[in-house]
């Protein structure tokens, strides 16, 4: 718990720290924290991305492997090492936390090297409000990027709390039986989910103990997990351009963007 001085009096703040959680292994781009771009791990890019957009706020690592912490720890940057068998990285986080005990936790995922300063201060401010868990999205632009199975859509409620997350083009258009164009996804809420979250550390702690739901397992959205089991997430909206490397050609469009 921090103190924020008011003038004459003093209000308690819950700590709020970054853990990013790292996993060494990856199935569509093997060991991808680690790949290379204009000469350094994309891991450390991440690192330092977020030391300069957010200093504010403390900045862990919750690594499963010896590597990603020698690349991380002779810059300075703080680690934890977790279980290699977490399924999630909500699981690894949870785990991390009970060492490091911050009552909130911003979740930047360690593939996000354009993760923003205001992103990251609009999670901290919804994790304050209400909700167990918070996270951001970004309007689609592009009806290919609508239909990509690895482009997750969220749809919420008139509160800003999220309904749900999938893999499948969500509001679906009955009435054009799918069939939409780059027009109707800019001017219909079309949302792309970023994989950016907060959590009360409550939530974390439940979390490894919460039944993996029937939806979790079909969409393999672990977010989903929270939904089923009936906590709330609250949802905020950004425009902050990202690029979030999943494969290999995004690691080239993040080189592109690097040469710009």
């Amino acid at each position: 718990m921090q103190l924020k001085n008011l003038g004459t009096s003093f209000i308690a703040m819950p700590r709020v720290a970054i853990i990013v959680p790292c996993r060494l292994e990856s199935k569509r781009f093997p060991r991808k924290l680690l790949h290379t771009i204009k000469g350094k791990p994309l891991l450390s890019w991440v690192a330092e991305r977020i030391a300069l957009v957010a200093p504010q706020f403390e900045l862990w690592f919750a690594v499963d492997d010896p590597r990603l912490r020698d690349c991380l720890e002779p810059a300075g940057f703080r680690t934890v090492m977790t279980s290699v068998e977490h399924p999630s990285g909500t699981d690894r986080i949870a785990e991390a936390n009970r060492s490091i005990g911050a009552e909130h936790v911003i979740n930047v995922q360690a593939d996000e090297p354009l993760v923003s300063g205001r992103q990251i201060r609009l999670l901290s401010e919804l994790i304050g409000g209400s909700a167990d868990m918070a996270t951001l999205a970004t309007r689609f632009t592009l009806a290919s990027d609508f239909r990509n199975p690895n482009q997750v859509k969220v749809v919420c409620d008139k509160s800003g709390q999220a309904a749900y997350f999938s893999r499948s083009p969500i509001p679906y258009p009955r009435d054009l039986k799918g069939e939409v164009d780059d027009a109707w996804v800019a001017s219909n809420p079309c949302y792309k989910h970023l994989g950016l979250y907060a959590y009360k550390a409550a939530l974390l702690e439940e979390f490894a103990g919460l039944p993996v739901g029937s939806l979790e397992e079909i969409e393999r959205l672990e977010q989903l997990r929270v939904i089923e089991n009936g906590r709330q997430i609250a949802v905020g909206f950004t425009d902050d351009p990202t690029i979030g490397v999943d494969t290999p050609d995004d690691a080239e469009k993040f080189a592109a963007h690097l040469g710009r």
